[in-house]
């Protein structure tokens, strides 16, 4: 039983089905149970919230990730997916916690000062809370001043900053020389992303790491912690 509502979890976010009112890429499966309504049922069958996440929602991303880079899937497909991990993560924190499951580290998101665009930046928040991490995001059109204050005050092990315009890369290498002046630089891995950025971009204002995509973003998280 265990495997088949895990299996059916997994399957639900592949399709992109919040809840039961939802029809699936594939179409044809509105009335069926969907995210929301499975993991609740999980719960109340008394599953390990933590075996939900791993086996459930983390190896359907991974999937989603990978028809995303085989071009299968598209940025609308990627972000539905994205957002019923998001409902599953809101459903399953409380549990989260009274488990003991502890995050693998903390990640603070922004989109930097001048840019209003952040749906780059949410999926990649909730891709990193569906494979464990504690994720605190500043929204958009965020000051170098304001992110150096938030640094300071929760200490994340890593900071990403997005931008999606050319006018407002400079803002994220402001942010860095601020990080480095308030003597934060060394406290905080910095990794960037967005449609302008690149990794030679990132080598040349001082981040530790570029994201390509969302789920590139994730694997350099993951790399990043790796070295320490």
């Amino acid at each position: 039983m265990t495997d088949d509502i895990v299996e059916q979890i997994k399957q639900n976010v592949i399709q992109g089905r919040m809840d039961e009112e939802d029809e699936g890429f594939e179409g044809g499966m509105v009335g069926q149970p969907g995210v929301k309504e499975l993991v609740q049922q999980a719960l109340d069958e008394g599953m390990d919230p933590r075996l939900i996440v791993i086996e459930g929602l983390t190896e359907a991303m991974k999937i989603v990730g990978g028809k995303f880079e085989a071009k299968d899937y598209f940025i609308p497909d990627m972000l539905a997916s994205a957002e019923t991990v998001g409902a599953a993560m809101d459903i399953l924190a409380p549990h989260l916690a009274r488990s003991g499951m502890t995050p693998k580290g903390k990640v603070m998101m922004a989109t930097v000062k001048g840019d209003l665009h952040d749906i780059g930046k949410n999926i990649v928040c909730i891709i990193l809370k569906g494979a464990g991490y504690e994720v605190k995001d500043l929204g958009a059109d965020v000051t170098p001043e304001q992110i150096v204050a938030r640094v300071r005050e929760e200490r994340p092990d890593f900071l990403g900053l997005s931008a999606l315009l050319t006018t407002t890369m400079r803002a994220m290498k402001e942010t860095i020389h601020s990080l480095a002046e308030a003597g934060l630089r060394d406290k905080v891995k910095v990794i960037i992303g967005g449609a302008p950025t690149s990794a030679e971009f990132a080598t040349e204002i001082g981040a530790d790491g570029y994201g390509e995509d969302a789920f590139d973003a994730v694997r350099v998280v993951e790399q990043l912690q790796q070295k320490g």
